[in-house]
């Protein structure tokens, strides 16, 4: 390497730890940027986690950090435009969720540190370089782990046998449900069960879809975690009762709706492992020397009352796995 490029480098090198130092010695109370997806009850519940979280490792809102939130509400070409909103604030750190938002975040904030949570596949999705070094200024959480994909048609065979062709309602402009629905695809020829995906990409779109019994030619329904399937979980979960439809969701406010099963993360835990991060960043360490971190808890949510519902004369051995049995 000639001697001007590696003084360059080296440059490059210095100027970026001097900004995260600089960064970690302003005076409290620090800024934190949150940009999420939904505002509802379970938006703010989340919320509610990290903020837990943040006080176990010493930190108070109002008093040591001040938080500047923005929601997009399932619309996704909101994240931009927020996400910008956010760097003109020049927070200390921008926490943000779901692979749009990261993305967004990627996009506006190139010398901001920045957390992400819910982000399938960060390394696929081209927001990290690598799990292990991340690189550049974000780091964060990965809600990503394959084999949970196949474990959906897995689990609703089981509560519903006579299930042979899965419905898979999904948004393909969110990068990370095509890989999850490439994983379901996968599961369903090793099971020998039929995967008809199912696209929306507004909620004009899913009710159109959810108008129609026609529209699901299949006997049971995935439904793949986005803030718009999120926002129609009750409209979703009436719809596959009133068609008798068996139903397995991501994550367990589906089955607190009305749906029948649900498989996924305990994502209070994961927006509260988000906290680890920004108390890191705002102690000094870069973003690029925290590793991203994959899921470690998931759980298992039945409705009983929907199982009844719908006929469905759970297995025993089924019902002893789950975390919670909700009747």
């Amino acid at each position: 390497m000639r001697r001007r490029e590696f003084i360059g480098l080296a440059c490059a090198g210095w100027l970026s730890a001097a900004t995260f130092a600089a960064r970690a010695q302003r005076p409290a109370p620090a800024r934190v940027g949150f940009l999420g997806g939904s505002s509802s009850a379970v938006g703010l519940r989340l919320l509610s986690c990290f903020l837990s979280e943040m006080r176990n490792f010493g930190w108070t809102e109002g008093r040591d950090f001040k938080l500047e939130v923005r929601w997009t509400e399932g619309i996704v070409d909101r994240y931009a435009k927020f996400a910008a909103e956010l760097v003109r604030l020049n927070p200390d750190v921008i926490v943000t969720t779901s692979t749009p938002g990261a993305m967004a975040a990627k996009q506006e904030a190139t010398r901001i540190p920045v957390v992400f949570i819910a982000v399938s596949d960060p390394v696929a999705s081209g927001i990290v370089a690598s799990l292990a070094r991340p690189g550049g200024n974000m780091t964060g959480v990965s809600n990503y782990f394959p084999s949970t994909s196949a474990k959906l048609i897995e689990l609703l065979t089981e509560a519903a046998p006579n299930v042979a062709r899965f419905c898979v309602l999904h948004n393909p402009e969110n990068s990370a449900k095509m890989l999850e629905l490439q994983e379901l695809k996968i599961g369903g020829q090793a099971s020998g069960v039929g995967i008809d995906p199912i696209e929306f990409r507004s909620p004009e779109d899913l009710e159109k879809l959810l108008s129609s019994r026609a529209h699901f030619n299949c006997d049971a329904l995935i439904t793949l975690q986005e803030a718009i399937s999120f926002a129609q979980r009750r409209r979703i979960a009436e719809f596959a009762l009133e068609n008798r439809l068996p139903t397995i969701f991501q994550i367990r406010e589906y089955v607190e709706a009305g749906g029948l099963m649900s498989y996924g993360l305990n994502f209070c835990a994961h927006y509260g492992r988000a906290a680890y991060y920004v108390d890191k960043i705002l102690k000094g360490t870069r973003p690029s020397d925290l590793p991203v971190e994959l899921p470690t808890n998931f759980e298992l949510i039945i409705n009983l009352t929907t199982a009844k519902s719908l006929g469905l004369a759970l297995p025993p051995a089924l019902l002893a796995r789950a975390d919670a049995v909700l009747e």
